[in-house]
């Protein structure tokens, strides 16, 4: 069964996107690690159960990378909510099922990061691309970052659209079935105590 994984919120500063959480929610976001060679670091808090919240930022102790950085972390001019993962336990069925249903996705491929304590994490996911789709995840037998963080519930999340339908028939072919709103644009807003993630201004109907 596929559940939300992660909530990815991309910003141009990630110090300063970290404050300005910790500063909203009443809790720290704790460091999760470099992503080497993708010029990115990234934050983390638990929103309950296996699902967190991903702060993500260009990591200033890394050179500038090859190709632009995940998310589109290079032309964001504010934090925002960018996209998010669908956790699964076989990625590679997943990714089966998902293209039988008629969704394009690429395969997956291996990730891996070290924590502050020098535990490395790796994981394998399909290639996270703008829009309000998810991207698919598979923790494999690493301890799933959720599982120590301090946790700020995630209230609500939902996704807008201009068209719902079909946004709907993709997302039950993944496995998740998410409130999904009519609205003249795509996007994605989380709600947290004292914390509401919204889109990018230039979110668009990517992904269908």
């Amino acid at each position: 069964m596929a559940v939300l994984d992660h909530l990815v919120y991309a910003a141009p500063d990630l110090t300063v996107a970290v404050e300005q959480v910790a500063e909203r929610v009443g809790i720290r976001p704790v460091e999760g690690g470099p992503h080497v060679g993708l010029g990115t670091r990234n934050f983390l808090l638990g929103l309950g159960g296996r699902s967190y919240l991903e702060i993500v930022g260009p990591d200033p102790d890394q050179p500038e990378p090859a190709g632009p950085r995940l998310f589109g972390v290079d032309d964001l001019a504010a934090p925002a909510l960018v996209g998010w993962a669908v956790a699964t336990d076989d990625i590679d069925m997943a990714v089966a099922r998902a293209r039988e249903a008629g969704v394009d996705l690429d395969d997956a491929y291996g990730m891996s990061r070290r924590r502050p304590d020098g535990t490395l994490l790796s994981w394998r996911l399909t290639p996270p691309l703008p829009g309000v789709r998810p991207f698919l995840i598979d923790w494999g037998d690493t301890a799933h970052p959720a599982d120590a963080l301090p946790v700020v519930p995630l209230r609500s999340f939902e996704i807008t659209h201009p068209h719902p339908d079909a946004l709907r028939a993709e997302l039950a072919a993944l496995g998740v079935t998410p409130e999904v709103q009519k609205g003249e644009r795509a996007g994605l807003t989380g709600r947290l105590d004292g914390l509401t993630l919204e889109p990018p201004a230039h979110f668009g109907p990517q992904n269908m």
